[in-house]
């Protein structure tokens, strides 16, 4: 279980009044104008003797990242070397190097391959149908190998050797240029996705700190020897802060292992930086360490933790850390750093819904963090060793002018690759030291980090950028940070919508503060038995609901729509007690909870505001004499039936579109969850919609839901459910006399992902167990095939089935739980044939359900299954049950046979290829297509959500046409000269 309290302050508080704390305390402890002065020769030195082609600097001036040229690069040297087929890395070489110019570049080799993949494009994109003869393949091949071969070049510059004796060999070499290097080395690698990884990542960690101890120096202090940094996702698989219990009994003897080895050698050991929602996990394990290291070895003070000045927490973490130091009497390094994730934190923030950024919007506001972390690192020298990791030259010079008014010993650190001319004239004073944080590893295995490192230092804003750009002048380099911006550089997650629509609040689930109302609404909600309606209630309902029609049509749409924006407000507040019923009554787990209330909020305000647009009433063009109006009306008296999937979002988004525009509404939800349902019509009476306007009645589908249908009085029936239903109830409207009634039906499909080798293997299986098992396989856009390319499919099938056995299947009330239950023993025991049919005709990826093995009826774990074509697949099955095929060839072949099982809801497609994608998404008959990403989670007014053919009628809910369906359309056309003649004519200029 996570702590109760957090040890750090809130991580969501206002920008301003943090950054104002931040420059009083830098009052008089910094003179920047001295530091700039300081610093301009080094820029100067810099500029007239830049460093190498290959260099970062050099790079960014030749191909800027904003440019085409500098994203073909970065995106080739992010897959090329993976791709294991010649065919897709000929398409992928076209695809990126065909859209960018080198022809002005310094270097003739890109050039020449340049020019080449352009004229070879058309030939070599799998999809275009060209020519592909022996000697044009030979041709292609030729640049692939040419280019290969540059992004190899272009890795050794920022890795310092494959493997821990490469590394250290080039470590050594660079010493005895420079004295005062110190190198920290990184095994490359990202955070791992199965336990075989983490183990796999701290045997790489183990031999590497055995490797620098060979050479290390135990007499001498942590401080003078090489380290090694290692990052905790990397060590286990499900390093989040609720899975903290797992974490504490099973990361902690890991990494403990590491410090003992350290400790005996006397190196350093710097615990990496992750994303905020882990740092108070990382601190949980920190201090484990540091109780042990007391204990057992308290003469190391090489235990180090990187720490990020763009977090708004950044200050309270170093007194925190240094609280630690001295309570428990040893000694720290730390590492400062601007930080890496901040474009994920600023997408997290406002995906969640979250109060504000945990980090800063305005670089310079981060650099003022920077600063003052620096001087509380060095205002703690009794615990805290400080090492400054930056590339600024401003930064460099402004910590050499604190750190010597202190008199307190320190480094600094630069990144292997980067930053090398201004280091190459800061340390030619010989007493400032400087470490050298040096990658080690394969060089497929440094994409993602080379990556990060382009993204970072290729931004605009960035000092490594401006440095190589000439035009940006000395006092425009160093200008001062020390200066606060009143607002934000970006809108709140609030304000994602604009003025109009304000996004809904989210929870953090990783902060104490905010889990808190969500378990103590658990304790206190109670799920009410809800009683049946009968077959003679439901046509005085709808008696009712046909009579209350023309009062709340005739209510005006601001009016209406202002009532649904009450029900948000309303439901906003009510969030943790939504959540803990749905929790109890749906099985959610706690984050899928949060986001279905969410949704229902966003539902509300979407459709209020669309009301307003579609309802308004519009002048149509004609001749001169007559007027003509399009307006829209309500139809009449609604059936609304919602699924048990999303008992409260598809059950508000279904009424609130029927109230919206002025009908009225029998709702009919699952049999499952009623009292989700009861509760969320309770909310929308109070808000002020009236009680025959909205009836709730439920009941079984074949009797309550059949007989609603069934009544002559209804305009229209919006379903949301199975594709049998969904026929029952078109064939049971077509039969009956009487108006023709609209039918708007969603139902499933059965939703396939295909992945070309380009893809990133990580990126696919945290996409593929997200869209596949996450809530139990139970969302109509759950991914149910999976079509891999056979090259790649042995190895992401194994790292799928890592990630999937470390899921947690369990009591969702639990915050450990990954999914829970299926929603009944009916669902249980449907899946449960398709499970026997499979194991029977397919082959088993993952090991069979164990019924027997859990207290918790209908439980279902993971289950995944290779089949042979994907016309083998031939029924949905809704529940967390993947099949997976293998392709080859033409990926476009896959997209026919996808498109030949009939069904249309959802497809993912994982390729580095954008011509390819654009061109599969177009092919494929499919309501929602999500590109190199996961499946699920679509959002209101962002992906409006809905498919064909099997898959549905359309429109799509949440999106901008749905409303219409939902109306009747008048026309009003008016012979305004039916009195004499054209007053409005005779008056125009013509007549003057």
């Amino acid at each position: 279980m996570p702590r109760t309290t957090d040890r750090l302050p809130f991580p969501y508080r206002p920008e301003t009044a943090i950054v104002a704390q931040r420059l009083a305390a830098l009052q008089g402890a910094l003179d920047w104008a001295a530091a700039a002065t300081v610093a301009a020769p080094w820029v100067r030195a810099v500029r007239e003797n830049p460093p190498p082609f290959w260099a970062m600097e050099s790079l960014l001036k030749e191909y800027p990242i904003s440019s085409a040229e500098g994203l073909a690069l970065m995106r080739l040297a992010e897959a090329l070397l993976r791709v294991p087929d010649a065919e897709t890395a000929i398409a992928l070489t076209a695809d990126q190097l065909g859209r960018a110019d080198f022809d002005g570049a310094a270097d003739s080799t890109l050039a020449r391959l340049s020019s080449t993949a352009i004229a070879m494009s058309k030939k070599f994109l799998p999809e275009s149908g060209g020519e592909t003869g022996l000697m044009a393949k030979l041709g292609a091949k030729t640049v692939v190998a040419a280019t290969l071969r540059a992004v190899q070049l272009l890795g050794r510059q920022f890795v310092l050797g494959q493997t821990i004796e490469e590394g250290m060999k080039e470590a050594a070499s660079a010493r005895k240029k420079l004295d005062q290097l110190r190198f920290s080395f990184d095994m490359l690698g990202e955070g791992a996705r199965t336990d075989a990884d983490a183990l796999r990542y701290l045997a790489s960690y183990e031999n590497a700190i055995a490797a620098i101890a060979r050479t290390a120096d135990p007499k001498r202090s942590p401080a003078h020897n090489d380290g090694i940094s290692i990052k905790l996702s990397a060590l286990h698989s499900r390093f989040e802060a609720v899975q903290h219990g797992r974490v504490m009994e099973e990361l902690v003897p890991r990494v403990w292992t590491l410090c003992r080895a350290a400790a005996a050698a006397n190196l350093n050991l710097t615990i990496d930086a992750e994303e905020v929602d882990r740092l108070e996990l990382s601190l949980d394990v920190f201090e484990a360490l540091a109780q042990l290291v007391a204990e057992h070895c308290p003469q190391w003070a090489g235990l180090g933790l990187a720490m990020q000045a763009y977090q708004t927490r950044a200050v309270e973490l170093i007194e925190h850390v240094a609280a630690l130091a001295r309570q428990y009497k040893i000694r720290f390094m730390c590492r400062l750093v601007k930080g890496a994730y901040w474009d994920a934190e600023i997408k997290r923030a406002q995906e969640q819904g979250l109060p504000t950024y945990p980090v800063f919007t305005h670089k310079h506001h981060t650099d003022v963090s920077y600063l003052a972390c620096a001087r509380a690192l060095l205002d703690a020298p009794d615990a805290i060793y400080p090492q400054f990791a930056t590339h600024n030259a401003g930064t460099i010079a402004a910590i050499l002018q604190m750190s010597a008014r202190q008199g307190v010993p320190f480094e600094l650190q630069r990144l292997h690759g980067m930053g090398e001319g201004i280091y190459r004239e800061v340390l030619k004073n010989p007493l400032v030291a400087c470490r050298v944080y040096a990658p080690v590893g394969a060089h497929r295995d440094l994409l993602a980090y080379l990556v990060r490192r382009l993204l970072e230092n290729g931004a605009n804003s960035s000092f490594v950028h401006q440095l190589a750009d000439e035009s940006v002048g000395m006092d425009e380099l160093l200008i001062s940070p020390l200066r606060l911006e009143p607002q934000p550089s970006l809108p709140l997650p609030a304000d994602l919508y604009g003025a109009k629509r304000a996004n809904s609040q989210g929870l953090d689930l990783a902060v104490a503060s905010m889990r808190e109302p969500l378990l103590a609404a658990l304790a206190s909600t109670p799920v009410p038995t809800i009683p049946e309606a009968s077959t003679a209630e439901t046509e005085t309902a709808c008696a009712k609901a046909v009579a209350a029609f023309a009062g709340w049509n005739h209510t005006p749409v601001a009016e209406r729509a202002a009532t649904l924006r009450r029900a948000a407000d309303a439901l906003q507040q009510q969030l943790p007690r939504f959540c803990a019923l749905l929790v109890k009554e749906a099985h959610k787990t706690w984050g899928d909870a949060v986001s279905e209330v969410r949704e229902a909020v966003d539902f509300l305000r979407f459709y209020a505001n669309d009301a307003e647009r579609v309802m308004a009433p519009q002048t149509l063009p004609g001749p001169t004499g007559e007027s003509n109006v399009l307006r829209l009306e309500g139809r009449g008296a609604w059936v609304c039936i919602s699924p048990w999937n999303f008992p409260l979002a598809i059950f508000m988004g279904q009424v609130a579109a029927a109230l919206a525009t002025g009908n009225t509404v029998l709702a009919k939800p699952a049999e499952q969850t009623p009292a989700v349902a009861l509760e969320a019509v309770k909310l929308l009476h109070a808000a002020g919609v009236p009680a025959n306007a909205l009836q709730l009645l439920h009941g079984p589908g074949e009797t309550v839901g059949a007989s609603l249908v069934a009544q002559a009085g209804i305009a229209g029936v919006v379903f949301t459910g199975s594709t049998q239903v969904a026929k029952i109830i078109q064939r049971a409207l077509a039969a009956k006399d009487g108006a023709i009634v609209p039918l708007i039906a969603e139902t499933g499909g059965i939703n396939a992902m295909l992945v070309d080798s380009t893809a990133l293997p990580e990126q696919v299986a945290d996409a593929v167990v997200q869209s596949a098992f996450r809530s139990a396989g139970q969302r109509c856009s759950a991914l149910r095939l999976l079509c891999l390319h056979e090259g790649i499919a042995d190895h992401v099938i194994e790292m799928i089935q890592g990630a999937a056995k470390e899921l947690v299947a369990g009591n969702t009330a639990e915050l450990a739980t990954d999914l829970g239950p299926v929603i009944d023993a009916e669902a249980f025991e449907g899946i449960t044939r398709h499970l026997q049919r499979l194991h029977a005709q397919a082959r088993p990826l993952l090991p069979a359900a164990a019924p027997a093995a859990t207290t918790l009826p209908n439980l279902i774990p993971p289950q995944m299954f290779e089949v042979k074509a994907i016309a083998d697949v031939k029924a949905e099955i809704f529940g967390p049950v993947l099949q997976v095929v293998r392709w080859g060839g033409d990926p476009m072949d896959v997209i026919r046979q996808i498109n030949a099982l009939g069904y249309g809801l959802t497809l993912g497609i994982q390729t580095r290829i954008d011509s390819r994608a654009q061109a599969l998404a177009t092919a494929a008959r499919v309501g929602n297509v999500y590109v190199n990403r996961n499946m699920i989670g679509a959002v209101v007014g962002v992906q409006p959500f809905g498919g064909e053919g099997l898959s549905g009628t359309g429109p799509k809910a949440g999106g901008p046409n749905y409303l219409q369906r939902f109306c009747a359309e008048q026309t009003l056309t008016i012979n305004t000269t039916a009195a004499g003649g054209n007053v409005a004519l005779f008056a125009g200029p013509a007549l003057h």
